[in-house]
C-alpha cells in the first residue's frame, strides 16, 4: 500500500525567521510564491542593466514622491512573498523600516525577464492579480517589448497590452507615468 505524502506550505513569518537562523545560503536568491520556496534565476547583464535603467528613470521621474523598490520584498499575503524587479511604493518616510510592503502599498510591479518570460507571464502575473496588484509590467529583454497587465479581476487581469520599441507606455495607476519602451531597453 503506498502512503500519500503531505505537502507543508510555509508561511512567511516561518520564512522570515529560516532566514533569520541562517538556515539558507547567503548566496542563494529565493522567493516565497504560495508557501512554496524557489531559487531565483542568476541575473545576467541586460536584465541588470534594464533594471537599472528603470530604476534611474523612475527616481527622476517620482523621487521624493514615491518610493522606487528594486529587488525588494513585497509581502502579498501570509504565504507569497515575491521580490519583483522593481515597485513603485506609496511613499512612507519610514520607508517600511517595520515591516515589508503590502499590496495596498504597492502602485506599480515592474517584473524584468529574459530566460523566465514565459514563468512570469504564467505564474508571476496571475499571483499579482490574485493580490489585488491593480498595474503590473512585464518587461520582456529577448522580444524587445513591454507587456501591461491591469485590472485583476481573481487570478487574471482583465487589460492585457503589448509595447514595442518605439512606443510610449502609460501606466494607469500612476498618472504622469509615461516611459519610451526604448529608454527601458536601452
Amino acid at each position: 500500500m503506498s502512503r500519500q505524502l503531505d505537502k507543508y506550505w510555509i508561511s512567511v513569518d516561518e520564512y522570515q525567521r529560516m532566514g533569520k537562523a541562517g538556515v539558507f545560503s547567503p548566496d542563494k536568491r529565493l522567493e516565497l510564491l504560495e508557501g512554496e520556496i524557489y531559487e531565483t534565476s542568476p541575473i545576467g547583464s541586460p536584465h541588470a542593466a534594464c533594471v537599472k535603467r528603470l530604476s534611474a528613470l523612475l527616481n527622476q521621474l517620482f523621487g521624493g514622491k514615491l518610493i522606487v523598490s528594486t529587488q525588494d520584498p513585497i509581502r502579498l499575503d501570509d504565504f507569497s512573498e515575491p521580490q519583483p524587479d522593481v515597485a513603485l511604493l506609496r511613499w512612507r518616510d519610514d520607508f517600511y523600516r517595520h515591516a515589508h510592503p503590502t499590496p495596498a502599498d504597492v502602485l506599480l510591479i515592474i517584473e524584468v525577464a529574459d530566460s523566465t518570460v514565459e514563468s512570469d507571464r504564467s505564474y508571476k502575473m496571475p499571483l499579482y492579480a490574485k493580490a489585488g496588484i491593480r498595474e503590473a509590467w512585464l518587461v520582456n529583454v529577448v522580444e524587445e517589448c513591454v507587456e501591461l497587465y491591469a485590472e485583476p479581476v481573481g487570478d487574471a487581469y482583465q487589460t492585457i497590452r503589448r509595447f514595442a520599441r518605439g512606443e510610449a507606455i502609460r501606466a494607469r495607476t500612476i498618472e504622469k507615468l509615461s516611459i519610451s519602451v526604448s529608454d527601458i531597453l536601452g
